[in-house]
């Protein structure tokens, strides 16, 4: 199945008012980098404030925190010598992992405030997760370099490296479940529990390169967003695949049987209820039930690309980072382009499933 959330045009239409949300709660985020984000991150500790990570061109990893009322204030930050394009929390909200061009995979431990190198590719880092193993934080990054590599900070050099058939451009981890996305749109599967090997791998179900890899909440599967106003929504066991489908998203309206597409740069899936958002190079982002195939909501455009999106642990706030994606060349790439971060306060059930649409 391949279709439009909502039905066709005139369904989309008549639904459009109970659909369409609104931004005037939203808060900049204070003091915001100061060349593209490629990448936001929430602290999963549960005993903490909230802490966001924003990853950036300008070569520097901040660390802010929110309070309830959506204040924010910058307490660290750290550089790598080249862009960093990926950022995340370990599972305890202690330590901080970032990937970057310099071809190094570095931590932060945010109580010290000491940073390491724990390790590095042959070419730029494009993406590093945190992950457990035995009870053990590890890192899981992959590369330009065709190749995903675990660390463990307590030893040199990797623990273990898996080869890919090309360039990593995307990459996720939910529990045991790492996704990894790569250039000629192949899709690998790899259980944590067994690492050292890919444990599936297929060709995207999007005709078009891979933007971003998503894990749902629970670990069964994965969304897919490509350059092409696409997302996909995919199983890993092949019992479930008749659950998998794709839609169009981030797609002007048909002027003259023309349609603009946007990149989908962004997915990320709501802590508590499992529904998920889209982001794009067009300026909006959306919510979304996979379940009920029903779009939740969907947003103006914020007046610049949409480059990363992340919810808080408890799913109240959604970030989303304004600057631009180079979607379209270096020309536009303007003195007056926005670049800031957003933060959402989710309100009424702008997240939550829609049970009455499962019953149907």
């Amino acid at each position: 199945m391949s279709g439009l959330f909502g039905g066709g045009s005139s369904t989309a239409a008549s639904a459009s008012n109970q659909t369409q949300g609104d931004l005037k709660s939203d808060v900049p985020l204070s003091n915001p980098p100061t060349d593209s984000i490629s990448d936001l991150a929430f602290n999963p500790g549960q005993n903490q404030s909230d802490f966001l990570a924003v990853a950036s061109w300008d070569n520097k990893v901040r660390i802010y925190e929110i309070n309830g009322q959506g204040q924010s204030e910058g307490r660290y930050q750290y550089e790598h010598s080249q862009p960093v394009l990926n950022v995340d929390f370990s599972r305890d909200g202690t330590k901080i992992v970032s990937a970057g061009a310099d071809k190094s995979v570095k931590v932060c431990d945010l109580a010290s405030q000491q940073e390491i190198v724990a390790g590095t590719h042959d070419q730029p880092v494009r993406t590093a997760r945190f992950f457990e193993a035995g009870g053990n934080p590890m890192i899981v990054s992959g590369s330009w370099d065709k190749t995903v590599k675990y660390w463990d900070m307590r030893q040199q050099g990797p623990a273990a490296t898996v080869q890919c058939q090309d360039r990593v451009y995307a990459m996720d981890v939910k529990g045991d479940l790492c996704v990894v996305g790569t250039a000629d749109r192949y899709i690998n599967v790899i259980d944590l529990k067994n690492p050292q090997k890919i444990y599936k791998s297929i060709q995207s179900p999007l005709k078009w390169q891979t933007r971003v890899v998503s894990c749902f909440t629970d670990s069964a599967g994965y969304a897919i967003g490509s350059i092409e106003g696409r997302c996909a929504i995919q199983y890993v066991e092949d019992k479930d695949a008749s659950s998998n489908f794709s839609f169009k998203c981030h797609r002007d309206p048909a002027v003259n049987n023309t349609v603009n597409v946007h990149a989908v740069n962004s997915i990320s899936f709501h802590p508590v209820h499992g529904t998920f958002s889209t982001a794009g190079s067009d300026g909006t982002f959306h919510f979304w039930d996979k379940d009920a195939k029903h779009r939740l909501k969907g947003y103006p455009n914020v007046g610049g690309s949409i480059t990363a999106t992340a919810f808080n642990k408890t799913g109240s706030i959604f970030a989303y980072a304004i600057s631009y994606d180079w979607s379209k060349g270096y020309q536009n790439n303007t003195s007056s382009y926005p670049t800031k971060v957003m933060l959402h306060p989710i309100q009424g059930d702008e997240c939550k499933p829609r049970p009455s649409m499962k019953k149907r």
